[in-house]
Order: C-alpha cells, then sequence, then structure tokens
C-alpha cells in the first residue's frame, strides 16, 4: 500500500459572536501582529506550512505518528551532512598505494596528466573491529566501532548543486522533496508540538533551501531551518512593550476579525495565517527551553566541547539536535559549512584539517551519549556528503568526483564495524558491492520501517518516491 495523505478542507475555527473594541489603533495592532507573526515565518511556518493546524479534533493531526510498513529498526534520524565534497581517501578510505605514488604523474588522457596527491593525514586499525580510519577523525574513529563505513558509494553527479540535490532528494538535477520531508510525510513526528523535520544551517549549502523543502508534499513536512547564534529563529522573543497579557488580547481580537472574513469565504489559507499567531506564541514558549543547555551537565557539555553560553558551535547544534531527538523530533539534519569556505579542495588538501576538527568531537561525542542513554539502538546516525575526491589534482589538492566515495551509518539497525564495499588502489574505481545513491535512500527508509517503492505521491500523473524508480536495500549492512 501508499503512505498517502490527501488534502482535507480546511473547517471553521471556533468563532465569536461579537467583536470587542481594544483600546490600541489599527496601526499599532498591525505592527505588533506582522512582528509576531515573523517569528513564525522564520521558523519556516508559512502560509503553505499551516494547514496542519486547523484540522479538527475528531481527525488525526497530519503529523501525528503513523505506522510503518513493517517493524523498524531506527525511529530517528541525525543526519551530518559535510558540504562540498569530504575526500574519502583522506578519511574512512585510507590508500596506502596511493601515499607511495605521492607526486607521480597519473595520466588522464593523451593530452591531460595530474599528479597523484598522497594523503597528509596517517591511518591504522581503530577499535575491536579494525577499521581503518586516517587521523583526519581522531574522536570518529574514537568511536569505530559502531560504525557503518560504506565504501562503495556513487552518485549521477560532479556538480556541487546538482549532487547535493541528488543526496537529498534522489532527484536529477530538479527540485524534489528532501529526504526529511519523506520520512515525515511517511511516519509522521513522534511530537506534534514541534516540527517533524529541522535542519541546523547556519550557511545554505548548494541548492539552498531546495535540499530540505517539502516540494510537492505537503508542506508541513518541508524543513525548519535552526540558524545558530543569538537569534536561531527570527524575532521570537516578545517584544519589551507587548506583555503576554497585552498580546493576547490583541491575538484574540485578530482572530475573531479573521474569522468574520474566513466565515463568508472559506479560505484554507486565512485559516492557516490565524493559527500561525497561535504557533508564535507557542514558539515563544517552547523553543527557548530546547535551546537552553542549563540543565546539561559540565561532562556533557565537555564531551560535545561546548562552553556554558554557547548557542552558534557544531558542538551547541549536535547537543541540540540530541535534545531535540529526546523530544520526539523524528529526522534532524545538521549542515556544517556553507556554499564556500568547504570541504571543496581543489589545491592544498590540508586545508580540511580545521573543518575535520569543528565537527569530529561533536560527530563522537553524540555517538556516545546516544549510546549511553540507551537511543542509539533506535536512532539512525548518517554522515555524508555530495561526492568524494580524486586521486590527482593540481597544487596538491583533489578533484570531484563521484564515481566512488564513502558514507557512513550508525545505530538504529546497522552493523558496527563494518565495512561495506570496497574501491580500487586510489579510491577511483568500486571493486566490490557498488552502492548507488537510491540505494543508499532505500536503505535510510528500510531501517525505519518504510518500503521506498511503497511510500509514494501522486502529483502531476504518476506515483513519485525518494528513489525514483530505482533502488534496493543494502542488505549487507543491515545488523
Amino acid at each position: 500500500m501508499s503512505i498517502e495523505m490527501k488534502k482535507r478542507p480546511q473547517p471553521p475555527l471556533s468563532a465569536s459572536s461579537r467583536l470587542d473594541r481594544p483600546a490600541l489603533s489599527r496601526r499599532s495592532l498591525l505592527k505588533r501582529s506582522v512582528a509576531l507573526g515573523g517569528a513564525c515565518a522564520g521558523y519556516g511556518l508559512s502560509n503553505r506550512l499551516l494547514p496542519v493546524l486547523a484540522s479538527t479534533a475528531s481527525e488525526p493531526h497530519p503529523l501525528a505518528a503513523r505506522p510503518p510498513h513493517y517493524a523498524p529498526k531506527a525511529k530517528r534520524v541525525i543526519m551530518f551532512f559535510l558540504t562540498g565534497g569530504m575526500s574519502h581517501v583522506d578519511s574512512f578510505d585510507p590508500k596506502p598505494e596511493l601515499n607511495k605514488r605521492d607526486g607521480q604523474a597519473y595520466k588522464r588522457s593523451s593530452r591531460d596528466s595530474q599528479k597523484f596527491v598522497g594523503s597528509p593525514w596517517a591511518h591504522q586499525p581503530r577499535g575491536q573491529s579494525g577499521l581503518e580510519i586516517t587521523d583526519l577523525f581522531p574522536h570518529v574513529a574514537g568511536v569505530a566501532d559502531d560504525l557503518c563505513l560504506i565504501r562503495s558509494l556513487h552518485g549521477d553527479h560532479n556538480d556541487h548543486f546538482e549532487a547535493t540535490l541528488h543526496m537529498h532528494t534522489g532527484s536529477n538535477g530538479v527540485a524534489w522533496p528532501g529526504m526529511g520531508a519523506w520520512v515525515s510525510y511517511g511516519i509522521g513526528s513522534e511530537n506534534i508540538n514541534l516540527p517533524s523535520h529541522v535542519v541546523f544551517a547556519e550557511r545554505k549549502p548548494y541548492a539552498g533551501a531546495q535540499v530540505w523543502d517539502s516540494n510537492f508534499l505537503p508542506a508541513y513536512h518541508q524543513g525548519v531551518r535552526l540558524k545558530p547564534g543569538d537569534e536561531i529563529i527570527p524575532h521570537l522573543t516578545p517584544q519589551k512593550d507587548n506583555p503576554s497579557s497585552l498580546q493576547q488580547a490583541e491575538l484574540a481580537m485578530l482572530k475573531r476579525l479573521n474569522q468574520r472574513h474566513f466565515n463568508s469565504r472559506r479560505d484554507g489559507e486565512l485559516a492557516a495565517r490565524m493559527l500561525s499567531f497561535e504557533t508564535a506564541a507557542n514558539l515563544q514558549r517552547l523553543a527557548p527551553e530546547l535551546f537552553d543547555l542549563k540543565d546539561e551537565n559540565d561532562r556533557t557539555l565537555e564531551m560535545y566541547g561546548v562552553k556554558r553560553g554557547d548557542r552558534r558551535s557544531f558542538g551547541w547544534q549536535t547537543l541540540v539536535a540530541r535534545r531535540m531527538a529526546e523530544s520526539g523530533v523524528r529526522f534532524i539534519e545538521l549542515v556544517d559549512t556553507g556554499s564556500s569556505g568547504n570541504w571543496d579542495r581543489h589545491s592544498k588538501i590540508k586545508g580540511n584539517g580545521p573543518l575535520a576538527k569543528k565537527v569530529d568531537q561533536p560527530i563522537a561525542a553524540l555517538i556516545k551519549d546516544l549510546k549511553e542513554r540507551g537511543m542509539l539502538e533506535d536512532t539512525l546516525v548518517i554522515c555524508a556528503s555530495e561526492f568524494g575526491r580524486t586521486a590527482y589534482g593540481g597544487n596538491g589538492g583533489r578533484n570531484h568526483h563521484a564515481k566512488a566515495f564513502t558514507c557512513w551509518l550508525a545505530g538504529g539497525g546497522v552493523k558496527g564495524g563494518h565495512v561495506h564495499g570496497a574501491t580500487d588502489d586510489f579510491g577511483l574505481t568500486i571493486a566490490r558491492d557498488p552502492v548507488h545513491v537510491h540505494d543508499f535512500h532505500a536503505t535510510i527508509l528500510h531501517l525505519l520501517g518504510l518500503d521506498h517503492e511503497k511510500l509514494t505521491f501522486h502529483h502531476e500523473g504518476r506515483n513519485f518516491r525518494l528513489t525514483n524508480i530505482f533502488g534496493n536495500v543494502v542488505n549487507g549492512v543491515l545488523a
């Protein structure tokens, strides 16, 4: 069967028989209402998102948890996306032969010759499993026995924009719903008071917000962007000259005005707009507590590399991601950098060192923390990039390479301390067990109890799915 959501007519909100006359001007009302609505818009809850809030009590909430196709191994996802194309041969697929050939010519054709670039980071077997991981990720190497390395991943695009869309949406260069939106659509949320799908992104990656958009899926499945820093959700803090009691009175009056208009037109978008103010007010109450780490002990903060008062570092983002997972958010993505200053090192590959240092400790801390809390077994952790890098390049750098690269999984029903697939001595071609991006997506859905061939949405005359018309579950990674 297909999990498919159909649009429902928007029911009327509770009506009032009279219109109160509060003592404030129209100009003041509009100014305050726009400011409050801005908090909701900044949170991603625009007119497109809010029809979810117009459902009646007798109907199930559109984001309420729904049963998957079969018993899941994972209940939630935390995904790390390393923007720019992380080099697999410098991290999770080290190549001794490449290091021996460092500086030697590599002829791609009779007219084009570049040089092999050895890795500046040493590697060694890690943990009891003996996974070979380089010193680029020393902390993640410390949890090697929990990792499932897929060293034979391959995609269809060598361009950042298209490859980023491909990794997130399964599309070949066009905007489709992101993976998080599909997961939300398939199994809903464990907490309808919070978004089912959030994305930490201080700066947008290649392809921008398209990677977490819901596109043709119902709009409330789209990812909600959180921007680390002083204003994580724009306009969330209440205005000093507008105390809660006055704000509630203003909202009540505005609701009655809108209700009167709604009753004569039955406009679903108006119903959504009416509820946006209520949602913004709820966020003023709920979000600050979720982002405040005062209840986390010093040991936990130190493990993530977070200092008291920090609201920006990748460690803070990762720790809040864990708190969101505990609170029932279904799909959480953390984007490490934007579309510049990232892993795209066409020269001086050593420049990836600071990028790895930024994320290494928090990622390892999350895996340890989830494990200590008994959450790793039903939380799927993903670490991915849009493609890998070549073994050769100019000026000590590497070029884009989508024909063979590495992503890894942890927890959520996958084998720990395991390697699936292999590449040749230079990481250029797949030697064993190829895994296409569509297979990767099919496997992630499978771990969540979803059959990728049955999770469909009818749009423009045909059924769409995350894996398009391709994909096979990679049984070799399943525990």
